[in-house]
């Protein structure tokens, strides 16, 4: 599908994409630390559709930034719903013991939406002995609760999960993500931690037939249409209620919870940072296409792979840019912008050339004039750093040798990060 000129109504937004502002890309091979390859040209951030210029802040709350949201709701992402007016949280299980009694550990039940919307399942762990509320990392994991802890007790889901042969979760696999979680040392450097299975509220296959989609769809549909909200939409959107939660809970610091995600649920909370003004800071681990890699990159997995592969991801919107991605409205880049002023990290491994990490450093530095404009720091840094140094400005880089994964040394990073621009009091 060929456009000249895009002509979209957003609501009583009109958006006006003309493919001549839309450059092209070159081919390029995989680059040194200090050089990058050529990237098509990124949209202006600081530009709205119909040209005019953003100046100052104001503009920028006013005008750009409400663009940008309906842009990639209605091109990539799909639209999603508003927060549910009436939510509840009930407590299932507390261990005040846990980790030889250095803290507490919840099983908390959230119910949200229509009535028969299925629950999150929110595992909570917080330091004890603090004088005052936790900072939290909060981070959506791939395979259950029963996965992140050797604990016993965690209740096991009950819906679909991936990592079995027969889609349900056994005690086999309790303990087996503890080190890609390393919630011990974020308990001993005083943070809480909170993490739901994401299937909870959509697991993670193309039939939209069990999570939230169905609860959600215009009346007379069977699946979401063109503009509905795809998975990572609704796992973005699922982060949002357990902000709701854990800023009503006295020992979390509502002002300091970060959120922190590795792939494809590094792409769900990058979105869920941009959208969600209550998150303080955001950290897509290794997200990559769709994520915090440009569509535009031609390193990596490109915009078709991830639609093929992936048809339940993103919108149908989305796929219509599967062959042009340089036609797109906008670039990755403006998602990370519209979490400004809040700081972003994004991590990344040297081997790990499937999430382009050179092009995740060249959409830093795309956004970086939009966290200037709103004095807020940038990217401190003019080229890619050497593995294993970070860059720790208010939009923060790292990369580590190795591949596609995160673990203990990766928490290492994040809780660095966090330490500086969080500033968490220490424990007593």
């Amino acid at each position: 599908m060929r456009r000249a000129l895009g002509l979209v109504l957003l609501g009583c937004l009109l958006v006006v994409v003309p493919d001549s502002r839309l450059g092209r890309g070159a081919d390029a091979e995989f680059p040194g630390v200090a050089a990058l390859p050529a990237l098509a040209a990124l949209p202006d951030p600081l530009r709205t559709r119909d040209g005019r210029r953003i100046a100052t802040a104001e503009d920028w709350a006013r005008l750009r930034r409400p663009e940008l949201k309906q842009l990639f709701q209605y091109y990539m992402y799909g639209a999603m719903p508003p927060a549910p007016t009436v939510w509840k949280a009930e407590p299932a299980r507390e261990d005040r013991a846990a980790f030889g009694g250095k803290a507490t550990l919840s099983e908390v039940t959230i119910a949200y939406g229509p009535p028969d919307v299925p629950k999150i399942h929110l595992l909570l762990v917080i330091p004890n002995g603090r004088k005052a509320p936790a900072p939290v990392f909060f981070g959506l994991n791939f395979y259950g609760n029963h996965t992140v802890l050797k604990d016993p007790a965690i209740a096991l889901p009950t819906i679909w999960v991936p990592n079995t042969k027969d889609h349900k979760a056994g005690d086999q696999e309790r303990g087996s993500q503890v080190d890609v979680w390393g919630i011990e040392d974020s308990i001993d450097r005083g943070y809480a931690v909170a993490t739901f299975y994401c299937g909870d509220v959509a697991p993670d296959h193309p039939g939209f037939t069990d999570g939230v989609h169905p609860h959600y769809l215009k009346p007379g549909r069977t699946k979401p249409g063109p503009h509905d909200w795809g998975t990572v939409a609704a796992w973005a959107w699922g982060i949002h209620r357990a902000v709701d939660y854990l800023r009503s809970e006295s020992k979390i610091d509502p002002e300091r919870i970060s959120v922190v995600g590795h792939s494809r649920l590094g792409k769900a909370t990058l979105l869920a940072g941009a959208f969600d003004e209550r998150i303080a800071l955001v950290i897509p681990h290794q997200a990559g296409c769709g994520g915090s890699a440009p569509s535009r990159g031609k390193i990596g997995e490109p915009v078709k792979r991830i639609n093929t592969v992936f048809p339940h991801w993103f919108d149908d919107e989305f796929k219509t840019f599967n062959d042009e991605p340089e036609r797109l409205p906008f670039d990755q880049h403006e998602l990370v912008a519209l979490v400004a002023p809040r700081p972003v990290l994004l991590t990344n491994a040297v081997d790990d050339t499937w999430a382009n990490p050179e092009g995740q450093f060249q959409v830093l530095q795309a956004a970086d004039p939009v966290y200037r404009l709103l004095g807020a720091g940038g990217l401190d840094a003019t080229q890619m750093p050497e593995p294993n140094r970070l860059i720790d400005g208010t939009l923060g880089y790292h990369i580590r040798p190795g591949k596609h994964s995160m673990g203990r040394e990766d928490w290492t990073v994040f809780r660095a990060y966090a330490d500086k621009h969080l500033k968490p009091q220490p424990l007593p």
